[in-house]
């Protein structure tokens, strides 16, 4: 029975050998990085367009952040950003664009289930953690300042 058994773990770690992706780190991390350096260029020149046509800096870096969200959204919304996620790994996730990725997927995914219980229990599914820790952390560290100033320390 032992035999038996051994080798269907035998077999088993030889199929799971065998169906296993393998990836090649640094050709992984050569891919986040053009995928991330693409998005940040585009920023870059959203940025420098928005300057160019006399915005002033607080103002173009708004407008920079809602037209990458915007697309983000709307690459989501056509299912071209998660193929771009997908090879590009990290460097599409990372940015604002993958922030807005995680949210607008999830309205598409459970956009089915109507307005209400699709969309409205759902959006955040993913983003909802690190919007509640971002202002958890935010907040705590706000207090740590605070506390610091009211005894000198900073």
């Amino acid at each position: 029975m032992s035999e038996v058994s051994e080798r269907q773990k035998q077999e088993y770690n030889e199929y799971v050998k065998k169906v296993t992706p393998t990836h090649n780190l640094w050709v992984q991390m050569l891919k986040a990085f053009i995928v991330g350096g693409a998005i940040c260029c585009v920023g870059q020149f959203i940025l420098n367009t928005a300057g160019n046509m006399g915005l002033d800096k607080q103002t173009a870096g708004s407008w920079c952040s809602l037209i990458l969200v915007f697309v983000s959204a709307f690459l989501t919304g056509l299912g071209l950003y998660s193929r771009l996620t997908k090879w590009g790994g990290a460097g599409a996730l990372v940015p604002i664009t993958g922030f807005a990725n995680s949210v607008a997927a999830c309205a598409v995914e459970y956009s089915v289930e109507g307005q209400v219980f699709g969309i409205g229990c759902k959006i955040f599914t993913i983003a909802g953690p690190v919007i509640l820790y971002g202002v958890l952390s935010s907040w705590v560290l706000g207090l740590i300042y605070w506390g610091g100033k009211m005894l000198g320390m900073m």
